[in-house]
């Protein structure tokens, strides 16, 4: 996140895991607060990096009968705003999804939040609102309470989340997404699989006691704390939600796990 100007990058990321394939629409800041640098990265698969361990069996997940056929990868935008509309209302898809390659986004997303960089170039959601929030004096910076507020529209929508109903949504186009994750770079592999690894990975994530203490080497705001910096963008996302939002976001996650196994 940068001192003036940058908000928040990363909740999107999360959010739209969450919101959307179980893991959720990934989280309301897929966007700008960087902690620490985060720069563009290819879509192909990079060196991993916090990676949760790999499960020992993959087992695709039960596909629904459908009374239609999916649409091709290329043309499931409309169908899967459609599906979102229903699920969250059309204010809530206008305010905040971006409407162009959702699956695609969604799978680089979540495949990337277990890693300590992410694609901007490929963020699903819409900007946030406002800006990055510190108090504290030069000398002992920290997050501020108001910047935690930035979050509360999206993990309001969150809380309201039916898992089951979302999990089914996601079970009707899962085909889509394995598709994506295979032209991803990763062709044999399963997208199922690499859904549950991350959820795991953010559920994974710790708690900290608030406030928390801020360095700036640089342009950009980094944890003072070296175990918290060397965390994965996902999980430092949940940490600068504050603890109330992030420990929301556990819990509907908690909720769409079970409905995936």
């Amino acid at each position: 996140m940068r001192a003036a100007s940058n908000d928040s990058f990363w909740m999107w990321g999360v959010g739209l895991a969450v919101l959307l394939v179980g893991i959720g629409v990934g989280v309301y800041v897929y966007q700008r607060d960087r902690l620490p640098d985060v720069e563009p990265v290819a879509t192909s698969t990079p060196a991993p990096t916090n990676e949760p361990a790999p499960r020992p069996v993959e087992i695709a997940p039960p596909q629904p009968e459908r009374a239609i056929p999916l649409p091709r990868l290329d043309e499931s935008d409309v169908e899967v705003q459609g599906g979102l509309t229903e699920l969250l209302g059309s204010n809530a898809v206008m305010q905040f999804l971006v409407p162009q390659r959702i699956v695609r986004n969604v799978v680089v997303t979540i495949d990337n939040l277990p890693r300590e960089k992410a694609a901007l170039q490929q963020r699903p959601i819409k900007a946030a609102p406002g800006k990055f929030v510190t108090s504290g004096s030069e000398d002992a910076t920290v997050l501020a309470r108001e910047n935690y507020a930035r979050y509360a529209p999206f993990v309001a929508i969150v809380k309201t989340l039916d898992a089951k109903t979302l999990v089914g949504l996601y079970r009707g186009w899962q085909p889509l997404f394995q598709q994506a994750y295979e032209e991803l770079g990763h062709p044999n592999g399963l997208f199922n699989t690499r859904l549950l690894e991350v959820i795991d990975h953010l559920l994974a994530t710790p708690d900290v006691a608030e406030p928390v203490r801020l360095v700036q080497p640089s342009v950009y705001y980094k944890f003072a704390d070296p175990h918290l910096e060397s965390l994965s963008a996902g999980q430092k996302l949940l940490i600068r939600m504050g603890s109330t939002n992030a420990g929301a976001i556990k819990s509907k996650l908690r909720e769409i796990q079970a409905e995936l196994r």
